[in-house]
């Protein structure tokens, strides 16, 4: 589905990604963990385009997106949910959602599967986005990058400031679409037990680089907790 070759990015002087190589496979989650500051969002600021690619090349389904432009990267179908939602407060629920549609044909309807994974959207179509709060505004967040029907999906950090029983409905929603088979599924995520539960194979950052990978079952058996307690 996406797969990145000897993907390198400067920040100045300083070289913050460093010959990143991985694929991301249909059907299967791939949790990216790592403390602040180890490049993480920068990673998926390259992903989507927010950040020139200084070397190296990105494929998704085949093509070469190595250079496309943001919009482009959404067209050819990835949605991102970026850490801190980033919803439009002022904007309904429903224009939120449609907002997600951009991309595709006017009549094209919101999809029913959003309301079917969060009911919660469905009662409260008609406020704004501001008025709801941060677990139902990360709950909108998903909702508006599954609209167009991505073909790879990537969420930065879904539990920050998340109540647990949102959590939960995060978590049944990413196991519901990986079962689909639809899309590939890149989760970055610092809570340790939501990762775990979920991946089918993982990646550990330190300094720009994989220092581990491996499949989500043996994360334990590797130590990732550990190591990312260090």
């Amino acid at each position: 589905m996406l797969k990145v070759e000897n993907l390198n990015q400067y920040y100045g002087g300083s070289h913050i990604l460093r010959g990143l190589s991985f694929e991301l496979e249909l059907g299967k989650v791939t949790t990216l963990l790592g403390r602040n500051g180890v490049g993480k969002t920068t990673l998926l600021k390259s992903l989507m385009g927010l950040v020139k690619t200084k070397s190296g090349a990105m494929h998704l389904d085949g093509r070469d997106i190595t250079h496309l432009a943001p919009h482009e990267r959404v067209k050819a179908g990835i949605g991102y949910v970026p850490q801190g939602r980033e919803i439009f407060p002022r904007l309904t629920v429903e224009e939120n959602l449609l907002m997600g549609l951009a991309t595709l044909p006017g009549s094209t309807p919101i999809p029913s599967r959003i309301f079917e994974m969060f009911p919660v959207l469905k009662q409260m179509m008609h406020r704004r986005g501001g008025d709801l709060s941060g677990g139902q505004q990360q709950q909108l967040a998903i909702g508006r990058a599954l609209a167009m029907g991505p073909r790879l999906l990537i969420l930065d950090e879904p539990t920050e400031g998340i109540q647990p029983s949102i959590i939960k409905d995060i978590e049944r929603a990413i196991r519901m679409l990986a079962a689909t088979g639809e899309m590939a599924i890149l989760l970055v995520e610092q809570y340790y037990d939501f990762a775990e539960s979920l991946a089918d194979q993982y990646l550990l950052m330190e300094r720009g680089e994989f220092i581990m990978r491996g499949k989500g079952e043996s994360m334990p058996r590797d130590g990732v907790r550990e190591a990312l307690a260090v």
